[in-house]
């Protein structure tokens, strides 16, 4: 018996050795490949995690919208956004975690071989659902920051320092693919399915945001190209637009961390009381009686009062409303589009001019619905609020940017960065800066000023970048931006 397993051993060390040990080197508990679904789920997460959340390490845009004000640390309600180093941390999870992820998603879906029509139709919707993604990620990038990486973007071998190409090259660019990725959209076939957290792989769902988003950019070029814009508004709706909350491009989070909303961590897990809502909010929606008040913050500790922090000032958090609880639960939906802001969109369409069904005034009666009803007001209060004077199309104060700027900022509460663009386009509601600013601003910041990071490490084409658009102060206007 022995000898047998002496023999055995022998037998056994003899097999093990060989010239070849490149095998040592594998990770056996660690994938070198994955799904294409895996990479998108990621990127999806990622991209609204990061519109979503309220970590001033990563999002400001509701500070910059004035919705909330900050207690102890007032620095990013003051305007400082480098100590912290936000626009580094915005742009490297665009590219990085967004971006990057659904390109490779791409990539590995372009090596699939599928037979048959009803195959090729889903990995079809695929390639197209990952592109519209893709597009969103430029637009707000642009939005952002101006000029961007774009042409040699996400080439890490050809492009280690990419160039930052011509942002209204890049508008251009996306409305043309968002237009061709409407079309390639099979509405009947499916696409990612359960791997989609926002839509579920339904096509027809994605083919309406894509025309949503390019209403969208076609807008903001509205005051650089009219003709353009008002041809690319019309292809937009007859495409097919959101026409109700349903439509909403809403994550459903869970309950539980790390997939809950990214808002329960930063206001409830946290432990935190670093946000108070902001008075120029809050002054707002009493002065109009405004019915969504309950839904978006609570009363002052122990009264039955809003009161709204002072904006940019260190403010006492049991001195003010806070955030309600509707916003601060694990499950509330994080948004990247909605039906509300179409409907303003339409409604700033018809105000300029542009040829289309339904008046400036009915859109903007939808829009201010659209938000009420989404926000679980009653049919009789929002009646109520837009028999207003104040409120009503048709006797509001102002010019028709005052009247849909003013609404639009509240309807799109909880909807920062989509808020401060519709800001910066009409320049409505009239926003002031805090008394005290970082580097002494005079207004409202305008755009983000480019990382640090590619300052230092692509800084040939960051300044070529910074003299192409006038400036890297945050004053310094994205092209569009024009008033």
């Amino acid at each position: 018996m022995k000898k047998i397993v002496l023999t055995l051993a022998f037998i056994a060390l003899t097999v093990s050795c060989t010239d070849n040990i490149t095998g040592l080197n594998v990770d056996t508990k660690n994938p070198t490949s994955t799904k294409p679904e895996y990479l998108f789920t990621h990127a999806q997460k990622a991209l609204v995690d990061q519109m979503t959340s309220t970590s001033v390490n990563l999002n400001v845009f509701r500070l910059f919208s004035q919705y909330w004000t900050e207690t102890t640390y007032p620095d990013e309600s003051q305007y400082d956004i480098t100590t912290r180093v936000v626009p580094d941390n915005h742009f490297t999870i665009l590219y990085r975690d967004v971006l990057r992820d659904l390109q490779e998603s791409k990539k590995l879906l372009d090596a699939q071989v599928v037979a048959g029509p009803a195959e090729t139709a889903v990995l079809n919707n695929k390639k197209a659902v990952i592109d519209i993604l893709m597009a969103y990620s430029y637009s707000v990038l642009v939005d952002t920051f101006g000029n961007v990486p774009y042409s040699e973007a996400l080439d890490i071998t050809g492009h280690p320092l990419p160039k930052y190409d011509d942002a209204q090259t890049i508008y251009k660019d996306l409305i043309a693919r968002l237009t061709a990725d409407s079309g390639a959209l099979t509405a009947g076939s499916g696409s990612f399915g359960s791997a989609d957290l926002i839509y579920g792989g339904d096509a027809s769902k994605w083919k309406k945001f894509a025309n949503s988003l390019k209403l969208r950019l076609a807008i903001n070029m509205d005051d650089v190209d009219h003709a353009y814009a008002s041809a690319q508004v019309t292809a937009a709706i007859s495409g097919g637009l959101i026409t109700s909350n349903a439509d909403n491009t809403n994550l459903n989070y869970l309950s539980l961390q790390p997939n809950a909303n990214p808002l329960y961590a930063d206001l409830v897990v946290s432990g935190r009381n670093d946000f108070v809502i902001a008075n120029t909010l809050v002054d707002k929606m009493n002065s109009l009686s405004d019915p969504r008040r309950a839904k978006y913050f609570d009363y002052k500790t122990g009264t039955t009062t809003y009161i709204g922090g002072v904006y940019g000032s260190s403010n006492g958090w049991a001195n003010f409303s806070h955030v309600s609880a509707t916003i601060q639960d694990p499950t509330f939906p994080g948004t990247i589009f909605d039906y509300t802001e179409v409907e303003f969109l339409l409604a700033e369409a018809a105000a300029r001019g542009i040829a289309i069904s339904g008046s400036a005034e009915s859109h903007y009666n939808a829009a201010i619905t659209a938000s009420m009803e989404n926000w679980g007001v009653d049919a009789a209060s929002i009646a109520d609020y837009l028999a207003q004077p104040t409120v009503a199309y048709s006797t509001a104060t102002g010019t028709w940017q005052q009247k849909i700027g003013e609404q639009a900022w509240l309807g799109l509460y909880n909807r920062g960065f989509e808020s401060w663009t519709s800001y910066r386009r009409l320049d409505f509601p009239n926003l002031l800066p805090p008394a005290t600013t970082y580097n002494a601003l005079t207004a409202v910041p305008k755009r983000y000023s480019y990382p640090s990071r590619e300052q230092t490490l692509n800084a040939t084409n960051v300044n070529a970048a910074i003299a192409s658009i006038g400036g890297n102060t945050l004053l310094t206007k994205v092209f569009w931006d024009k008033h």
